[in-house]
């Protein structure tokens, strides 16, 4: 299988994130079959409409790496109930201006890490709404993972077998996804 390229967006801007945590492990249980590139979203100013004339540079970064991306790994925490502001602002960024919405037709995966035994479930089904209605191509399927102190090791290793045969098909299904679409464009 060749490599697609994957722009991983991780919902959280907090350096020691567990969430950056998982989309590392992710990377790393998907190396062979998916090329994982992180998308920086910590910079990107407020959205403003005033500001699409001439886009800032991070918005522009943005947007070239999810046009350059064959799918995108979104990682997120759950905060009030829903997704995060600094992930609700490079959606955003990322569907506009109007008629150049970076988003549509792109393949998604949508998983999240938390403290507590479902923390991110509303925020994984929040974002997917949002995806659905910017044209993406979501998978299916829930995860939803509970981050346990040493569940990933300081080489980013998953620690818990089940965890890690749980993750593995979840990367495994994704790859698959991602594969249909490009190989259908390529026919």
């Amino acid at each position: 299988m060749p490599n697609f390229k994957v722009a991983v967006i991780v919902g959280s801007n907090r350096r020691e994130s567990i969430n950056r945590q998982l989309a590392q492990a992710l990377a790393r249980l998907g190396a062979g079959k998916l090329e994982f590139r992180f998308t920086e979203i910590g910079d990107l100013p407020m959205y403003n409409q005033d500001h699409e004339a001439e886009l800032p540079k991070s918005v522009a970064r943005l947007k070239a790496e999810v046009a350059g991306s064959d799918a995108v790994l979104f990682v997120t925490p759950e905060h009030s109930r829903s997704i995060p502001a600094v992930l609700k602002n490079a959606v955003d960024w990322g569907a506009r201006p109007w008629g150049k919405n970076s988003w549509t037709g792109k393949v998604a995966a949508v998983t999240g890490a938390s403290p507590g035994g479902v923390g991110t479930a509303v925020a994984q089904q929040h974002l997917k709404n949002i995806l659905v209605a910017q044209g993406m191509l979501v998978a299916g399927g829930e995860a939803y993972i509970t981050f346990k102190p040493n569940l990933i090791d300081a080489e980013g290793n998953i620690t818990d077998e089940s965890t890690k045969a749980f993750l593995q098909a979840f990367v495994d299904q994704f790859a698959l996804l991602v594969a249909r679409p490009v190989a259908a464009q390529a026919a």
